[in-house]
């Protein structure tokens, strides 16, 4: 048995072996450049075998993109366990909230990918494509909130592709400037925004859908079941 397989015997193991090919691929990327590594490069420079790194992600591109089928996984979950009467507007930017962590959980590898996204043609189409996904995920779920509503699915797509947007204007500007620690909480507040511009809720700015995500916040907390 491998020290490989061992480790990955473990869920403190799998993410291990997991960070060290995502940092392999990412340095042989911007040392050797992404056409010229490959998959064995990566596996040989990470410590492992090229059936290993399978076990993993599916391509070379994969490696260093971020893990965007858990951050929608994170989406889903938030509009389907969402309370009955909370304001889609305030919702939808709940579960656009949940995406930064992806980033924020390692701010300086975030920053490597960004740039790489920037400069490899590849990645920087597979990115716009991850984008589509949320946008598209966005505006599936606002519309089972609007179902019934003659204009719901124009409010649907109008929200779902306008706080996607919000979402990456805000998030690409923290990335541009290096992932400073102390400037995720004025990339959120700028993604938050977007509130002030969405249709089918009252104009009645930023302030008014914060109080009533609160308020949602407290609604779900009091139906909650206790916990054992």
């Amino acid at each position: 048995m491998t020290v490989a397989t061992r480790r990955g015997r473990s869920p403190e193991g799998r993410a291990e072996i997991r960070r060290e090919l995502v940092a392999a691929a990412v340095e042989l990327f911007r040392e050797r450049g992404y056409e010229d590594t490959t998959v064995d490069d990566i596996a040989a420079a990470a410590g492992v075998g090229r059936r290993t790194f399978f076990r993993y992600f599916r391509s070379k591109e994969d490696a260093v993109s971020p893990d965007h089928e858990t951050a929608l996984a994170r989406v889903a979950e938030i509009f389907e366990t969402a309370h009955p009467t909370e304001p889609a507007t305030s919702l939808a930017l709940r579960a656009g909230e949940t995406v930064f962590d992806i980033y924020a959980d390692d701010p300086k590898l975030s920053v490597e990918r960004y740039r790489l996204t920037h400069d490899v043609p590849a990645l920087r189409d597979r990115e716009s494509a991850s984008v589509d996904h949320y946008r598209r995920m966005f505006t599936r779920y606002l519309r089972l909130r609007f179902d019934g509503d003659p204009d719901g699915d124009l409010r649907a797509a109008v929200i779902g592709a306008a706080v996607v947007a919000a979402h990456n204007l805000a998030l690409r500007a923290w990335l541009a400037a290096g992932a400073p620690e102390d400037g995720m909480e004025a990339s959120l507040q700028r993604f938050r925004q977007v509130a002030e511009m969405l249709p089918g809720e009252p104009s009645d700015g930023l302030h008014a859908v914060t109080q009533r995500l609160e308020q949602a916040v407290v609604r779900l907390e009091r139906t909650a079941p206790p916990t054992e």
